[in-house]
């Protein structure tokens, strides 16, 4: 009854259509945070691969690929705290992408930012900035210890100042109760969010959370469909992790509020691949949205 209800509310708010993105991993590993979920923590000994900024030709060509596959959102994800030295040549990469694939929308996913820093994304054509809270403010303690939970707000507030349309979601099953996910809700409800990315936790060997024991599908179904009825308004994404908790349950997700898919592989885990993705959608009677 509750993925109904949510249903209803999708319909209502963002009708049949199921947006769609595509990220790369463009600087991997070596991350001075200690996030204890993360495989690219210079804090933990994992096998993720560890590398600096791809070369400009490398990125574009994976855009290329998800493009003509159809995805017309893609996104540059960096390991680190910070752009750091890499910015402009981020920034060209951005340019790069925009004049050479029309209609693509560009997002990034590249750290906390200085307001110049923000300014200088929006003016190279960047559409979107990502930045997930991760977690709910009474649960990060327990989750990351070399930043806080308002460095990371600060930040979605910077990228919206700028002009940036505002992606920010967070993980589910680190070992927070319900009533901490909620609390993460209530907390992107306060911000100008257009697009809520949930992960659901992959445990990766090596870092502090490997053991912790998965979600139940049902759990994660219901979790979902609670986001959709708090925050009724936006693109709600499935995220890493869905594949390896919801198996063959993915599509009740997407029925039961879910509008929104990452596409493609994540940043240290495969993913099912672009053509299962649309796929799966088709086959629920849904669209997959161009921007």
């Amino acid at each position: 009854m509750l993925l109904g209800f949510a249903h209803l509310i999708k319909l209502k708010f963002r009708g049949k259509k199921v947006s769609l993105c595509a990220i790369v991993n463009a600087r991997s590993g070596r991350c001075s945070e200690d996030c204890r979920f993360c495989a690219q923590s210079a804090h933990y000994r994992t096998q993720a691969p560890s590398y600096p900024l791809m070369p400009e030709e490398e990125v574009l060509e994976k855009a290329r690929a998800v493009y003509r596959a159809g995805v017309r959102r893609f996104s540059l994800v960096t390991s680190g705290s910070r752009p750091g030295r890499d910015f402009e040549r981020i920034c060209y990469i951005i340019r790069r992408l925009k004049e050479e694939l029309p209609g693509l929308k560009v997002c990034a996913s590249l750290g906390s930012l200085s307001p110049e820093e923000a300014r200088a994304l929006k003016k190279a054509g960047l559409d979107r900035y990502h930045h997930n809270l991760e977690t709910s403010p009474s649960f990060f303690p327990r989750i990351c210890t070399t930043h806080r939970f308002e460095d990371r707000l600060a930040t979605c507030w910077i990228a919206a100042d700028a002009g940036l349309e505002l992606c920010s979601g967070g993980i589910i099953g680190l070992g927070e109760s319900p009533a901490q996910r909620w609390e993460l809700a209530l907390t992107l409800r306060e911000l100008p969010v257009v697009s809520v990315p949930v992960n659901i936790l992959h445990p990766i060997p090596g870092t502090p959370l490997e053991n912790q024991p998965p979600l139940p599908p049902e759990e994660i179904l219901r979790s979902l469909a609670i986001f959709r009825f708090l925050l009724p308004r936006v693109a709600l994404r499935y995220a890493g992790g869905r594949e390896f908790n919801l198996r063959d349950t993915q599509g009740l997700g997407l029925w039961g509020g879910v509008d929104g898919m990452i596409t493609g592989n994540y940043l240290t885990t495969p993913g099912q691949g672009i053509e299962r993705d649309l796929k799966l959608v088709a086959d629920l009677g849904l669209e997959p949205v161009e921007p």
